[in-house]
């Protein structure tokens, strides 16, 4: 069976029928021929963008001249009342600062003393979950978001202030598309955006609560009561270059990045897989019989066992990438392809058609944890595979990513089966990230 895919448009359509297609969903708004396509080129009255599936292309806007492509505000425009000034859509100098500050604590070592809460997390969804028909997407939710409040703050989830936010972020999530009408006008800066007023109360109830948690931090720090944890980690680090910490503010932005990229990423990708594996029950058992070496409380090492579940794990980012576009501008006259490109193009990355891309990847549009073993699997995933991006600008939860996720899944899989429901065939639409229109449906049963 051939997982879930997008309607594709037609080639044509007027630049305000695109308009509001992008708006709805950007997967279904792309015509099919981007799926053998090595660059398309849009034009707007406003901007032209080029998307690019070429990998030569991508490693060169992403890996060789990443200062050349800066993060386009376009993008930004959108996601302003929540992040602010974070990590995610800063460029230059700022961006680099807050790199240097923020990656050690994601460093290898880190992730490691971080291991014992993510269990908790995923102990905490297993005892959650109960058998039966079910919307499994708000179960991937709380359980990434409980991933999230357990290493940062090392508070769960039911704690008053944790459960606020991811309740008040769902709702900011149902009410924010991904890209902002002002992303596809050049307005000045004093220009009013188009945000909902229920957006901008909800941006700002998140970012309240966010301010609790972190003044109460620095309070714990000064008096020298902090836990270990990735967030005391953050706001004791000094930029190497400069000295400076981050202040509230800046501490506020970065922790609604973490929250928008480690929780809701996680939980779009976790929901994915057991939908995938409820597609296709052999590989399913396989996967269980994996989960089943590592015990109800593993250990850090332990992961070393979980190769076929992180094949699985990895099969799911490629055919269901959380974020499925990414937006550079060039800064500078290019040439892609033979094609001038002038300062000021909006370059389009996308992992979601570069993961399908029926040129590159065998079978594109099929299920097969096992190309990551094969020699044309692991090219392709060298060349045109980039969920958490790639270059210096590659997610700096990447690897942690890369440990949750297959852990989650493999304590869920030790504890329950997962069968299709009939009827239920999710379509896959992009908000803030890759999530399915009408849920995904699945009957959960206990493992005997």
């Amino acid at each position: 069976m051939i997982p879930p895919k997008p309607p594709a448009r037609p080639d044509k359509v007027s630049l305000w029928r695109y308009m509001k297609l992008f708006r709805q969903d950007i997967l279904s708004a792309q015509p099919a021929r981007l799926y053998r396509a090595w660059m398309a080129e849009f034009r707007t009255p406003f901007f032209r963008s080029y998307l690019c599936n070429d990998p030569a292309l991508v490693r060169r806007v992403l890996n060789e001249r990443p200062d050349d492509f800066p993060k386009s505000n376009r993008i930004r425009e959108g996601l302003n009342p929540l992040l602010g000034n974070s990590v995610f859509v800063t460029n230059g100098a700022v961006w680099k600062r807050q790199r240097r500050i923020i990656d050690p604590a994601f460093e290898g070592g880190r992730i490691r003393e971080t291991f014992p809460a993510m269990v908790a997390a995923g102990q905490a969804a297993v005892a959650r979950m109960q058998p039966g028909v079910q919307e499994i997407e708000p179960e991937m939710s709380h359980a990434a978001a409980d991933v999230i409040f357990r290493t940062l703050f090392s508070i769960p989830i039911e704690h008053e202030i944790a459960a606020e936010v991811f309740d008040q972020f769902r709702a900011y999530q149902r009410e924010q598309p991904i890209l902002n009408l002002a992303a596809f006008l050049p307005l000045p800066r004093w220009v009013p955006r188009f945000h909902s007023r229920r957006t901008r109360a909800t941006a700002a109830r998140i970012r309240g609560l966010i301010r609790q948690l972190t003044e109460a931090r620095a309070a714990e720090i000064a008096a020298g009561t902090a836990p270990d944890d990735l967030a005391t980690k953050i706001m004791t680090t000094a930029d190497p270059e400069t000295g400076e910490r981050f202040g509230t503010e800046e501490m506020i932005d970065q922790v609604a990045i973490f929250f928008l990229a480690g929780h809701e990423t996680s939980a779009s990708a976790l929901g994915w897989a057991l939908y995938l594996l409820a597609m296709h029950p052999e590989v399913q058992e396989r996967a269980a019989a994996e989960a089943a070496m590592i015990g109800a409380a593993p250990d850090f090492a332990a992961m070393s066992k979980l190769k076929f579940i992180r094949d699985v794990f990895r099969e799911t980012l490629r055919l269901y990438p959380p974020v499925p576009m990414m937006v550079r501008e060039n800064a500078c006259p290019e040439e892609f392809r033979g094609r001038k490109v002038a300062p000021g193009g909006q370059v389009v990355l996308s992992p979601w058609h570069l993961h399908r891309h029926e040129r590159i990847w065998e079978r594109a549009d099929e299920f097969d944890p096992d190309r990551w073993q094969t020699e044309a699997g692991r090219t392709c995933g060298r060349d045109a595979f980039i969920p958490f991006s790639a270059g210096p600008r590659v997610c700096t939860g990447a690897g942690f990513a890369m440990v949750e996720g297959p852990l989650l899944l493999a304590m869920l899989l030790r504890a329950y089966r997962f069968d299709l429901v009939a009827g239920r065939v999710p379509v896959p639409v992009a908000h803030l990230t890759v999530r399915a229109k009408d849920g995904i449906w699945l009957d959960v049963k206990p493992r005997g």
